[in-house]
């Protein structure tokens, strides 16, 4: 124990079977609770501080301000004053750092590589000990709040969740606005003599006392070196015995319940939200009340409520359990996404729901249902996969301030005692006469007479008695309701598979004209999982709007019809997707090994026996019909990046073709298309984990027969000039094209730029020399572009990656200025940035080479992201399965006059080799914004997208061969 730790009474942390790491539980003297992690395996270390004060605490009339000291935190502190060092150090060493703002905590967080973790914990202290919060940055860091808030006003999930508060007693601090803007951090409190400033070092001072704070710190040394290291660095936190914030009571009231809402979201579309106000699941949590409410309520599987919904053709997705909780209250939700016939009968939906409800009064509370519950969590918990230590942490501080030590790392994640009264008293508060109903649908527009002050949500409130919901109840159909059945997807082979060739990389263990097998056995995580993927490329799939389209239906229907038969195995921790792709669709299957073939037996003998329902077939065709049109609502930089991919991408669609061809679309063309996708088809296949390779090889082979033996084969091989070539624009050197669009949302009134510089196809010492470029230019590019010159919200610098053609893009988002400013700015800093390259020095330069070696060798941490990252491979073409090797082995030989010498070809500006793309997107306000002079004779205005993609030559496809080669 390191002196001045108390010494505590050792409570045994219930963790894992599987987890090897070791933890203890310290506190400090100044009375900083803290969990200490020790991980020898591990690349990354990692931190989170919870600070059990929130927004429930901000001022009266400074609305935002917890949120707003969140983000004042990351600028400088006393020891560390240059301004964005923590994030600039941070970010230069292979991590990355965030934080967030909740009801009644602030969690701020970050990773780095381990060599560098002494020193990016002591600059993370530094925000308990002393921040320095200068005058300027804080007039600066309000106009990013407001930036942020600007990017939520026309988000329905912020809309409808201030709504909700909204329509709450005032007094309570659940009715608060919580993100704050200009007008509630800058404009009112001047006009009433406050200094925003000043009172925010004064909620600094009065609220961050190191007792209402909860460390957990995740590192590779002993628990002995880091507790120590935790001593030295956050002792000098201040602890004045703040005593915890609490805020009693209820925040609805007898005239918030009983209530029908009316409201118009931004986006085209029907959802009913059922809530009611309910005790807090957290006193119960080893009962699992609220679990087991929402695991019946939200069960899909045949007899339950979305089943009978579905089959009605009146709800596309339910959801149901506990939200919005802390220790003081809760609500149970249950959320419906309607389909037009569900908006036309919301009151049999709601009869429907509430005699459910009564089926589970009648049924009791069953032992069997909580038993098999309770199974599926402990085997869930104690066969976890390894999450980032990012991530991690995070999870285990919140816990830390609601849970006793011994559940930190449980949470409520494992119910275990089986109380029938508690469910039950639970269940009694789901009533008629303690609901609140939110409906949400655009048909209500102009028919509403009220507005939320916040994000100016029209919406209309009406009484609901409790008598009204049984009339409801005895109109509703006369349905066959009934409780789930037990689930034969629960595994109960857990063992794991001997793997005879410890293999560290994929293997092509089988190739046939009709597919090909990709294999990798588990040799690093001994887990009972698996991971399955089919990839069908399909020529008829994606060759025109209306086969792109049909293919989209088909995997979508395919994915309805299976949906209560596999629903079970969802719940039991095995999930299957079917989904479209540009060439034809996917087939994905991930989780417990034991009875994935079931599962993938059942998903091939569906899509090969497809028929088109013409209920369902309607259903989808209208629920894709708002997707597309509701295109029109993302966020711009969303637009900018689609433009983006439609000008590169060979072979691609605009979603208004697509949308014009399904208005037409009927069933019977389906019918007729269907055969037509598969008559023609190639798999590829990877298959990895707890599956030996003559499992895989015998299921591969089941696929192979299903599509292509029998009497009457539903395909047949590809001919040679059928195979998938992903192709890639080729820009043109020393040109900078641009492309320019109105923002889809009038009322949007951000703009978007995103600056593309495409550099070269797949190569180990190009992506190396890009990748360092893009590790050294990030944190500037934020700090000068967000932090110095609020753009805006979202200003991002990332590489980019299409089918291994590698490059890097700016991303920036502004309510402020219009997006040919934002692209002045952007070159702006691509000259300051050019100066920073030329002077920097070689320790610094070293210092990024091996945060990205680093980088590189960071070990992946479970089977999905290793799938993940080797199944990219795959579907480039590029299978450089052992890529890292080579790339580390490329920077271990890399110059700074190398570095330099490629920037200078590829990436500054006025560079001759350089070729660049501008994506800009303006909103309204920014239409008449003037052109930027910068004297640029290269640059070409795209007026065609089709005409520009055919104008263009293509790079050479990895798919067709050259992904064979060696690099």
């Amino acid at each position: 124990m390191a002196i001045g730790t108390e010494k505590l009474e050792v409570v045994e942390i219930i963790k894992p079977r599987t987890d090897n790491r070791e933890y203890r539980r310290v506190i400090l003297p100044n009375s900083l609770q803290v969990l200490l992690i020790s991980d020898p395996d591990t690349d990354k270390c990692s931190a989170s501080m919870n600070v059990g004060v929130g927004s429930f605490s901000d001022p009266e009339g400074l609305e935002g301000l917890a949120h707003f000291l969140e983000h004042m935190l990351f600028y400088a502190s006393e020891k560390y004053p240059l301004e964005d060092s923590y994030s600039t150090y941070i970010s230069e060493h292979g991590g990355r750092t965030n934080a967030y703002t909740s009801s009644e905590h602030t969690n701020y967080y970050f990773d780095v590589n381990a060599d560098c973790f002494e020193e990016a914990l002591d600059r993370f202290a530094q925000f308990f000990i002393k921040p320095l919060m200068s005058s300027d940055a804080t007039t600066r860091e309000i106009k990013a709040v407001d930036s942020e808030n600007q990017k939520n006003l026309l988000s329905d999930a912020w809309r409808m969740n201030q709504l909700q508060k909204h329509l709450s007693a005032e007094g309570h601090p659940y009715h608060k606005f919580s993100t704050g803007n200009w007008d509630t951090l800058e404009v009112r409190p001047k006009a009433r003599g406050v200094d925003t400033r000043d009172e925010l070092l004064k909620f600094y001072k009065e609220n961050y006392s190191a007792n209402l704070m909860n460390l957990v710190v995740y590192a590779k040394e002993s628990l002995e070196k880091i507790e120590s290291r935790v001593l030295s660095k956050f002792k000098e936190i201040r602890n004045i015995d703040r005593i915890h914030p609490s805020f009693p009571g209820h925040p609805c009231t007898s005239e918030h319940l009983q209530i029908m809402v009316k409201t118009v979201p931004i986006k085209r579309g029907h959802k009913l939200r059922i809530t009611w106000p309910s005790t807090p699941g957290i006193h119960h949590y080893m009962e699992g009340p609220s679990r087991y409410l929402g695991h019946l309520i939200g069960h899909e599987g045949e007899g339950s409520l979305f089943y009978i919904l579905k089959k009605l053709g009146w709800a596309t997705s339910l959801s149901a359990g506990e939200s919005d909780w802390t220790v003081e209250f809760s609500f149970f939700k249950v959320v419906i996404d309607l389909s037009d016939a569900g908006h036309a009968n919301v009151e049999h939906i709601i009869g429907l729901l509430f005699k459910y409800i009564s089926l589970l009064q009648q049924s009791g509370v069953c032992k069997w249902i909580f038993d098999e519950l309770s199974a599926i969590c402990e085997m869930v918990f104690h066969y976890q996969d390894k999450i980032p230590p990012i991530d991690y942490v995070v999870k285990i501080a919140s816990n830390m301030q609601l849970y006793p030590p011994k559940d930190w790392l449980v949470g409520s994640s494992l119910p275990s005692i089986f109380s029938p009264g508690v469910i039950q008293s639970f269940l009694n508060e789901l009533t008629p006469n303690n609901v609140r109903m939110f409906w949400e649908s655009t048909n209500f527009e102009g028919h509403t007479d009220l507005t939320e002050p916040w994000y100016g949500t029209a919406y209309s409130v009406e009484k609901i008695t409790g008598s009204i919901i049984q009339e409801w109840m005895e109109r509703a159909p006369d349905e066959h309701l009934h409780l789930p059945t037990a689930n034969v997807f629960i595994p109960t082979d857990l063992s794991i598979k001997n793997v005879r060739e410890k293999v560290n990389l994929p293997v092509l263990l089988r190739k046939s004209a009709y597919s090909k097998l990709w294999y990798k056995a588990d040799t690093t995580f001994s887990t009972p999982k698996a991971y399955v993927k089919l990839d069908f490329y399909c020529p008829f799939g994606g060759n025109s709007p209306e086969a792109n389209v049909l293919t989209d239906i088909s995997t979508r229907l395919l994915m309805d019809y299976l949906n209560e038969y596999a629903y079970d195995a969802q719940v039991a921790g095995l999930y299957y997707a079917i989904t479209h792709t540009d060439n034809g669709f996917q087939v994905t299957l991930t989780g417990y090994s034991h009875k994935l073939k079931i599962l993938l037996d059942t998903v091939i003998e569906k899509i090969t026996t497809f028929e088109v329902k013409p209920d369902r077939f309607y259903v989808i065709k209208e629920l894709l019909i708002k997707q597309y049109e509701n295109f029109k609502f993302q966020q711009p930089y969303q637009q900018a990046m689609y433009y983006c991919s439609l000008l590169l991408r060979d072979q691609s669609w605009p979603w208004s073709d697509e949308l014009e061809v399904l208005t037409v679309l009927e069933p019977d063309v389906l019918s007729r298309f269907y055969p037509q996708i598969l008559s023609r088809t190639f798999i590829e296949c990877y298959v990895a984990g707890n599956i030996e390779s003559n499992e895989a090889e015998i299921m591969i082979q089941h696929v192979e027969n299903a599509f292509f033996k029998g009497t009457k084969p539903l395909s047949q091989a590809l001919f040679p000039s059928q195979h998938l070539a992903n192709r890639i624009v080729k820009l043109e050197r020393g040109i900078n094209y641009c492309y320019t669009k109105a923002g889809l949302n009038p009322s949007d009134e951000n703009s978007a730029l995103l600056h593309y510089v495409q550099v070269h196809q797949d190569d180990f010492k190009l992506n190396i020399k890009l990748q360092l470029v893009a590790l050294i230019a990030k944190q500037p590019a934020f700090h000068q572009l967000r932090s110095v010159e609020q753009l805006g919200y979202i200003t991002v610098l990332m590489q980019r990656n299409d089918s291994g053609i590698r490059g890097v893009q700016f991303i920036i988002q502004s309510t402020v200025k219009g997006p040919k400013h934002i692209e002045s700015r952007v070159q702006a800093f691509l000259k300051m940035f050019e100066s920073k390259l030329y002077e920097m020095p070689d320790d610094e330069f070293e210092s990024n080479v091996n945060a990205l070696i680093e980088m590189k060798l960071e070990k992946h941490k479970n089977l999905r992201e290793e799938s993940g990252y080797f199944w990219r491979e795959i579907q480039d073409g590029t299978l450089k399965f052992d890529r890292k090797e080579y790339e580390v082995a490329a920077l271990r030989q890399l110059t700074k006059a190398e570095l330099i010498q490629f920037f200078d070809e590829h990436i500054k500006v006025g560079a001759p080799q350089k070729k660049a793309l501008s994506v800009q997107v303006y909103a309204t306000t920014h239409s008449t914004e003037e052109t930027v002079d910068n004297g640029d004779r290269n640059m070409v205005n795209i007026e065609d997208v089709f005409g520009f993609r055919r104008s263009r030559p293509l790079y050479g496809s990895f798919k067709g061969g050259i992904g064979h080669m060696k690099l």
